[in-house]
């Protein structure tokens, strides 16, 4: 039986003419950023504008990607490879693949040991500390942008601060390793979906650090800096059908690290950045002064709607974002949420929302990206407040309408009830599972069903919970759900507009 050829430095001489490989010499590369979150959107985002910049530019910017928790077999498949991977743009039936050459290094807590990556980010030439760890990954409150102080892995971080566990613990560690040996500080960049994911950073890591040592939380107020981003490029979650066709994209070689993602990309960079950083304008990231009202355009308009079409798609039976843009009902109630009730709160500049709206709805009905809606419906405690409560704050505050937004956070209420639209079990995956779960068998399948979710502070706050209007718009939307389920509700309130 033929051997499978792995992704490596000596099969790169035998990919397809089609294929991008490194044009430079990977050894000039230096680590200069430390990566936390190897997964699959960083590697189809910010290693891509790396690899531009180094293979345009000569550019000497390495990573040493990190995963804390989880993705051993991703570290370990990029040690296999040399560090390479193929990133494949995925458009309709045409594909087309990258290799990346700018990872140096890969190292994981539970294999390398949390001692490792410590020395790493603490040596003098580390620059900026990165990350896509996901909303949870900053073990923080989203409703107040404040560090949860009762997460499991701040707990473990105050009783362990020289081994730590979480992304907010080792950025103070590495820190305080740092002021002790005199180096130069590093920036922290947050590349997560979060308004402000800078100022959460900076939140989490200052409080983290006064708990610890009042003099450590004054020098990194002092300096270091914590650019906020805005990054957007869908990239589905990897299938064993996308490593298949990754494969076939590869003439038969075998890229267990390889992504797929939309050809379209965008990286918005607050520049405020202490220890230098790459020329990331000439690979075509936007670097800005304020990166929030263009934060606030992206979470409202593409990650509100995402989340719209994941909570409904699935109730209905959708199972991927391209199969809910084949119901006309849909996209027209997406429309109005983008542009009636997402857009009307925004305050970016020089921006046709019209056509940024149609610009996403066309993305969405790309039939090469099998975006599912199980996995945008994931962690929805934790996204709902930037994709949608801040919204109708605004319009509560302003006597406006959102009925489409009030529908979108029922069908999240119906979403982690636990059973759709068939009469079929949902797993509903979210860090407050358990509580939700509680909430659910313990509240009748009416508006009490409503109250009870709605008790969650660190989601709703006081003020939602509290407000009646609110209360009713959302009871309504959730009470049309269970009695007519997600697809006639839709249906109905687009004939309204």
């Amino acid at each position: 039986m033929e051997k499978i050829m792995k992704l490596s430095n000596q099969t790169l001489s035998q990919l397809p003419e089609a294929v991008v490989v490194p044009n430079y010499d990977r050894n000039q590369l230096k680590t200069k950023i430390v990566h936390l979150g190897f997964g699959a959107f960083h590697r189809a985002h910010q290693a891509i504008f790396a690899d531009i910049l180094a293979t345009e530019h000569g550019s000497d910017w390495g990573y040493c990607e990190v995963n804390l928790i989880g993705g051993e077999k991703q570290i370990s498949d990029l040690k296999e490879q040399n560090y390479l991977f193929s990133v494949c743009e995925m458009s309709y039936d045409n594909w087309s693949t990258r290799v990346v050459g700018v990872a140096k290094e890969a190292l994981h807590a539970d294999i390398d040991g949390i001692a490792k990556i410590l020395e790493v980010m603490t040596r003098p030439e580390i620059a900026i500390i990165s990350i896509t760890v996901t909303e949870k990954g900053y073990c923080y409150l989203p409703a107040t942008a404040s560090i949860d102080i009762n997460n499991v892995l701040i707990q473990h971080d105050l009783d362990n601060p020289t081994n730590p566990k979480s992304v907010p613990g080792v950025i103070v560690e590495a820190l305080r390793i740092r002021k002790e040996k005199g180096s130069k500080p590093f920036s922290v960049m947050s590349c997560d979906n979060m308004p402000e994911n800078g100022h959460v950073t900076r939140n989490v890591v200052l409080a983290l650090a006064k708990i610890r040592d009042a003099n450590l939380s004054q020098w990194i107020e002092e300096n270091v800096s914590f650019p906020s981003t805005m990054v957007d490029r869908i990239v589905p979650a990897v299938t064993p059908d996308t490593i298949a066709k990754i494969q076939n994209q590869l003439g038969g070689i075998e890229d267990p690290a390889g992504v797929a993602g939309e050809p379209f990309k965008q990286w918005v960079i607050e520049d405020n950045f202490v220890a230098g950083r790459p020329e990331w304008q000439k690979a075509g990231a936007e670097l800005v002064n304020d990166v929030l009202p263009y934060e606030e355009m992206k979470l409202r308009m593409l990650n509100g709607s995402h989340s719209f079409f994941a909570y409904l798609g699935y109730l209905a039976g959708y199972l991927h974002i391209d199969e809910c843009m084949q119901d006309p009902y849909y996209v027209k109630a997406a429309r109005h949420l983008m542009l009636q009730e997402q857009a009307t709160t925004l305050r970016v500049k020089g921006v046709d929302l019209s056509v940024y709206a149609d610009s996403l709805l066309d993305r969405y009905r790309n039939t090469g990206l099998k975006h599912r809606t199980w996995q945008i419906a994931m962690d929805g405690t934790l996204k709902l407040p930037q994709r949608m409560l801040d919204s109708v704050r605004y319009h509560l505050a302003n006597n406006t309408p959102f009925d489409c937004l009030a529908l979108g956070i029922a069908a999240w209420m119906r979403y982690v009830s636990g059973i759709d639209d068939n009469g079929k079990d949902i797993e509903v995956s979210d860090p407050s599972a358990e509580q939700l779960k509680e909430l659910v068998s313990n509240s009748p399948d009416n508006q009490e069903r409503v109250k009870a979710l709605l008790s969650l502070t660190h989601v709703f706050g006081t003020d939602l919970s509290n407000d009646q209007y609110f209360i009713d718009q959302v009871t309504n939307a959730y009470l049309s759900l269970r009695d007519k389920g997600a697809k006639q509700t839709v249906e109905q309130l687009v004939h309204l507009f």
